[in-house]
């Protein structure tokens, strides 16, 4: 992540996401599990996106949305997420953006079950949406769910 630390250790950018996901939290438990509100949350999450970041989440909204309807949408750091019915985080997108990387990730968490032996890839790095990145994402999001 980049910037200067800070004296507790950590960059403005690392506040500012700290502060995000507390503010998160709290919306959230106002909230429950509503998939509407999520819906919401997101997609004023990506509104806020420019240039390919916001093109990246869209498509994963849309793959997320046609390929696992059963996942929740939510912010997590402020990030476009998806969460199982436990309310878990499966997958989510780290825009370029938000910490000023040179490239997006979509990531996968815990309950994602992406296991492929001793060692599997988590994250993915992202700088374009093509028909080609549509599919290897619709299929890690299909394996992540099952």
């Amino acid at each position: 992540m980049a910037g200067k630390a800070t004296q507790d250790g950590l960059s403005q950018d690392e506040r500012d996401a700290v502060k995000q996901r507390a503010k998160e939290l709290r919306a959230q438990a106002k909230a429950g599990k509503s998939r509407e509100a999520g819906t919401k949350q997101v997609l004023e999450a990506i509104a806020q996106l420019e240039g390919t970041d916001k093109v990246l989440a869209e498509g994963l909204h849309k793959v997320v949305s046609e390929t696992a309807p059963d996942l929740v949408p939510k912010t997590f750091y402020g990030f476009p997420a998806y969460a199982n019915e436990a309310g878990k985080v499966v997958v989510f997108i780290q825009p370029a953006s938000k910490f000023k990387t040179r490239f997006a990730t979509i990531n996968f968490d815990d309950p994602a079950t992406l296991d492929d032996g001793d060692m599997w890839p988590i994250g993915f790095a992202v700088i374009a949406w093509s028909p080609a990145v549509e599919k290897r994402v619709t299929e890690l999001v299909k394996a992540a769910v099952d």
